[in-house]
C-alpha cells in the first residue's frame, strides 16, 4: 500500500453569474472584498464559491485524507492556464479574470502544456497515489493525466453515475464519517455507470 496519497481536483465554471458576481467591484460580502484586496483569497475558497457544494465536497475530502510527502501540496487544483496549483495558494482578481479566458481543452496549448508538465512532475514522486477527484467521462484533462501517470492515477469508484451535487454530497459524508471511499485506476475502468442511488437512500 502506497504511503502516500496525492488528490488533484477538477477545476470550478470561471465564467457564469457566480464569476461575475465574485468579480463584481462593488460587492460588499467578505470573499469578494479579500480577492480584491492585496492579501487575496486562496484559490479553494474561490472555486467553492463558484462550484458550491461539489466544490466544498472535493476540499474537504482531500484535506482530510491528504498524506503528501514532505513539503509536497496534498491537495492541487486543475487550473485553465497554470497546470496544478496547491489549493491553499492564493489569487486575486486578476488571477480569477485570466483562468476564465482559456478553454480547458486538450487542443489548448495555454491550458495542456502547464497540465501535462505539472502531472509529469508527480510521476516522479515515488511510493504516492494520485487520486482526481472530478468526472472521468470527460477527456479534458483525463486524457492529459492518464498519460503522464498512467496506472498511478486513481478515482473513487463511487463517483460512478453520480452527478456532481451527489458526488459533492457523498464527499462531505465521509468525511463526516471520517471513512475514505473506494479508489481504483482510471485506466481501463468504467467511466460511465447507471445512476446511483441517492445519499442516504441506502
Amino acid at each position: 500500500m502506497p504511503h502516500y496519497r496525492i488528490f488533484l481536483l477538477s477545476p470550478a465554471h470561471c465564467g457564469g453569474k457566480r464569476a461575475e458576481l465574485l468579480l463584481n467591484e462593488r460587492a460588499a460580502f467578505p470573499l469578494a472584498v479579500r480577492l480584491r484586496s492585496s492579501a487575496g483569497a486562496t484559490l479553494g475558497e474561490a472555486f467553492s464559491f463558484l462550484s458550491g457544494l461539489y466544490f466544498r465536497g472535493k476540499l474537504a475530502y482531500a484535506d482530510r485524507f491528504a498524506r503528501p510527502p514532505g513539503a509536497n501540496a496534498g491537495v492541487r487544483v486543475i487550473t485553465t492556464d497554470r497546470g496544478l496549483m496547491d489549493a491553499g495558494t492564493e489569487i486575486n482578481t486578476d488571477d480569477l479574470r485570466r483562468f476564465g479566458t482559456v478553454d480547458i481543452s486538450p487542443d489548448e496549448p495555454g491550458y495542456s502544456v502547464p497540465l501535462a508538465r505539472d502531472a509529469t512532475l508527480l510521476r516522479q514522486l515515488e511510493d504516492a497515489e494520485v487520486i482526481l477527484l472530478g468526472s472521468v467521462a470527460t477527456g479534458k484533462y483525463v486524457d492529459i493525466l492518464l498519460e503522464a501517470l498512467g496506472e498511478r492515477l486513481l478515482f473513487p469508484i463511487e463517483f460512478v453515475g453520480r452527478g456532481d451535487m451527489s458526488r459533492g454530497a457523498l464527499m462531505l459524508q465521509a468525511v463526516r464519517n471520517d471513512v475514505e471511499l473506494t479508489y481504483q485506476p482510471v485506466a481501463g475502468a468504467i467511466r460511465r455507470g447507471r445512476r446511483a442511488p441517492r445519499i442516504g437512500s441506502r
